[in-house]
């Protein structure tokens, strides 16, 4: 099994604590997804930057259809969604 560090939201500071803070608002809590990244806030910062340009900005596909692959390929994957 993997083992990653990960950085608490009472340990966090700086840029970490403020992409944990915005997760929280976003999310109600602190993803596993989001975690992992914590040794590195700049990327975390980046891939929710990402995140948010594919599933929310523009594009030919609807909300619905992207929600819709990205839940597919989870399952397709045995990865929790």
């Amino acid at each position: 099994m993997a083992w990653i560090k990960v950085i608490t939201l009472g340990e966090a500071n700086g840029l970490l604590k403020r992409q944990y803070d915005a997760a929280i608002k976003r999310a109600s809590k602190i993803w596993n997804i989001v975690s992992i990244m914590g040794l590195n806030p700049s990327a975390m910062r980046d891939s929710m930057r990402f995140y948010k340009t594919i599933m929310f900005g523009e594009s030919p596909l609807s909300r619905f259809r992207r929600e819709l692959l990205a839940t597919v390929v989870s399952s397709v994957n045995n990865c929790t969604y």
